[in-house]
């Protein structure tokens, strides 16, 4: 592997204008594809082998009007000052709401809320059902605009008009959170590198690879199905990825300069040792998302691969884009210690080589102090980052999920007007109701003693009488529960209904009643991820496994690195818990309302930060196996990988953490809640698990940390990671140092 990468380096580095171009064509076509290509289908939510899926499928069959998937909005009209809404202008004004939703464009439907007794028991409160032909995601701002200007009209003559439903526009617009994350992250570069053009090229290629990668999705979007949300994961992997993978390789060139290596042989040096580590950890990334798709819901899974290909891209240009561009920069920009710093004058490479090891020997680096601390202490160490992060981890075991709906959006938006209002005048289970569809040759007959039986259960505030269908061999009813769509109680009485369904079947004769709705819907998802999670966790955790331990060739490195990612998950998961779920230092981070952890976060937080977890863990252990493979001391290869790579991993760390951090600003609070998971695990995972916990168990472990069993050790295939055979590779002309710096690169 090493002796490819690094021959294709050299190549690279060679032909840096032909690169260049090569990649301007790729990027130039796939922006000429995307911008030609039909538009993305819109975005479709479905989860195969669940109840309420199979209940939404049969609904598109049977009830073909319906419009089951098509989108729907409950407009909720109150009057002031407790008048009634059914008096002669009340009525007039809501008649004339209804005229003018039901001509606005895309409309399948209104209902009337007189004939329907949509009327509140008090008299104050009524409500509509608009449904449209079209999902939610197909909606534009001309039917937005058209609601608006209905609900405003309304408003001019005295009533309370909020409105809630996925027809409904929610605003998505972002601050400036993530272009202060990506200025960050350039100061941070800037100061790493101690040059502009070196800072800029990370960013310059992360972005090449993120055009590449978006734009490639949007191109094949109608022809894979693959929606405009999909690029989302994969824009935010591509941008991480991509600057850890440029940053690593430069600082690689940079180190082989100092060593006194010619630029083309520096160049092919750092794609060969730094662009192998970066070969395996793309491919622990590419497991990760692509992972996904056992949860076996198709959204996740388009969009695990969307990201998981652009994270092959941003390797592809980490390893011949970066080199050809290391050819165009000027030596000056790249180099690692001033060649006038001590002398004054320019230096010749063996003197470059003696000075900067002996600024080495007179001032260690942080990292390197930090490595002989941690091996002094390992003991003390250890105990201090594991214990720490366990404690952290702890209000993990309270984590309750759930998905996230209009009774948690802010105080301030229509929907959770909406909402206030219908569990004010209707009940709390009025916000999310069940749908039970009733199957059966006479689905009237059978529909009528179902609804009787199903209304005698505890929890259940009413049921509406059965509707069938045009065939009569299925019927619709709509059951309200006496508690919300988000309380605990509710979740068991879909079990409880789920549960009696065949004793009535059999009493009423029905061929098959199923239990669906929106709740009912919410409550699946999150089974479907509850039940996903530790198959996933086995299939990313086990395959990676596998992969450091051909990469690393030890059994133990990988298995501290797989706990170590698992004890940092757990404890983002409980700083997760504590703020937005138990309401802690709510204030102090703009959480306006503690409620349920987002459904989606495990997993989601789980394929991020194990990729980028792999990420530092392998640049930085794969300078430790290089030394020790070289001839290294244990304890000496500890050093020499911090002293390499921890300034490095250190700040590849907090440019993820300022990315990441600037959505805590945001004023969602479910973006809110991933800015800070990722921001936190990858806090924990860089700076206690990489740097405090691996060196404290590599000083305790000491050779025993590479042991392989030898019937191991002879059938794994050897990759070469450290580079140990490039000295072998070079020939021997090029084994002769040069003067690194000529008079035409000053």
């Amino acid at each position: 592997m090493a002796t490819f990468l690094y021959k294709l380096g050299r190549l690279a580095f060679r032909r840096r204008g032909s690169i260049a171009l090569l990649w301007a064509l790729v990027l130039g076509g796939v922006i000429v594809a995307a911008s030609t290509a039909p538009p993305p289908p819109a975005d479709t939510f479905s989860m195969p082998g669940t109840e309420s899926q199979k209940a939404f499928d049969l609904l598109k069959e049977k009830f073909p009007a319906a419009s089951a998937d098509g989108a729907s909005a409950r407009v909720v009209i109150r009057t002031p000052n407790g008048e009634s809404i059914s008096g002669a202008g009340r009525k007039a004004a809501v008649s004339g709401l209804v005229s003018d939703l039901a001509k606005a464009p895309e409309v399948a439907a209104v209902t009337d809320p007189y004939p329907a007794g949509a009327v509140s028991k008090d008299g104050t409160t009524a409500y509509a059902v608009v449904t449209y032909k079209v999902a939610a995601t197909a909606l534009t701002d001309k039917e937005h605009d058209a609601l608006t200007q209905a609900f405003d009209k309304a408003r001019d003559t005295g009533l309370t008009v909020e409105a809630g439903g996925d027809a409904i526009k929610i605003d998505a617009a972002m601050g400036g959170a993530e272009g202060i994350g990506i200025l960050i992250s350039a100061i941070v570069l800037l100061i790493t590198f101690g040059s502009l053009i070196a800072a800029g090229m990370p960013l310059l290629t992360a972005l090449i690879g993120i055009g590449v990668g978006i734009s490639g999705i949007t191109a094949l979007g109608s022809t894979l199905g693959l929606s405009a949300t999909t690029s989302t994961l994969a824009m935010m992997i591509g941008l991480a990825v991509g600057i850890d993978y440029a940053l690593f390789i430069i600082s690689r060139y940079r180190s082989e300069i100092a060593e006194g290596h010619e630029r083309q042989e520096a160049a092919g040096r750092a794609v060969g040792t730094a662009g192998s580590a970066v070969v395996f950890a793309g491919l622990t990334v590419i497991i990760a998302l692509a992972g996904l798709a056992v949860v076996n819901i198709p959204m996740l899974t388009k969009m695990g691969m969307a990201a998981a290909g652009t994270v092959a891209v941003a390797v592809l240009i980490a390893i011949t884009l970066v080199p050809a561009l290391l050819g165009f920069a000027p030596v000056k920009v790249l180099r690692r210690i001033d060649r006038k710093a001590v002398t004054g004058k320019a230096l010749t490479a063996r003197q470059q080589r003696k000075a900067d090891k002996e600024a080495a020997r007179m001032k260690p680096n942080l990292g390197t102090r930090w490595a002989r601390y941690v091996m002094r202490h390992p003991v003390a160490v250890l105990l201090v980052g594991v214990l720490g992060l366990g404690a952290v981890a702890l209000p993990a075991a309270s984590l309750e999920l759930g998905l996230p709906g209009e009774g948690t959006m802010a105080a301030e938006t229509t929907q959770r007007k909406a909402y206030d209002m219908l569990s004010e005048s209707f009940g709390p289970g009025f916000n999310g109701p069940l749908m039970i569809t009733v199957s059966a040759r006479d689905a009237a007959s059978a529909a009528g003693p179902t609804g009787r039986a199903l209304a005698e259960l505890e929890g259940v505030a009413s049921v509406s009488p059965a509707v069938p269908n045009t065939t009569n061999d299925t019927a619709i009813l709509n059951l309200i529960p006496s508690t919300g769509p988000t309380d605990h109680a509710t979740e068991e009485l879909v079990r409880s209904l789920r549960d009696r369904v065949a004793a009535i079947e059999s009493d009423t004769g029905a061929d098959e009643i199923l239990v669906t709705g929106q709740t009912a819907m919410f409550i699946d998802f999150s089974k479907t991820l509850d039940d996903a999670l530790v198959p996933y966790l086995a299939l990313v955790v086990g395959l990676a496994f596998l992969l450091l331990v051909l990469v690393f060739r030890s059994i133990l490195v990988p298995l501290k690195a797989a706990l170590g990612f698992l004890l940092s998950v757990s404890a983002a998961l409980g700083a997760v818990v504590a703020v937005f779920q138990w309401g802690w230092l709510a204030d102090v981070f703009g959480v306006k309302e503690a409620g349920p952890i987002m459904s989606t976060m495990p997993i989601f937080m789980i394929g991020v930060v194990f990729g980028l977890a792999m990420d530092y863990e392998v640049f930085l252990v794969s300078r430790m196996r290089e030394a020790y493979v070289h001839g290294a001391r244990p304890g000496e290869a500890v050093i020499t990988g911090f002293r390499y790579g921890g300034r490095v991993v250190s700040a590849a760390a907090i440019i993820m953490i300022s990315v990441f951090s600037g959505f805590i600003t945001e004023q969602n609070d479910l973006i809110k809640m991933i800015g800070f998971a990722l921001a936190t695990a990858v806090l924990f995972d860089a700076f206690v698990v990489r740097m405090a916990i691996v060196p404290a168990l590599f000083a305790l472990l000491g050779k025993s940390a590479w042991w392989l069993p030898e019937w191991l050790d002879r059938i794994l295939p050897k990759v070469d990671v450290e580079g140990a055979k490039l000295d072998a590779a070079a020939p021997a002309a090029r084994r002769e140092r040069e003067p690194q710096f000529s008079d035409s690169s000053r």
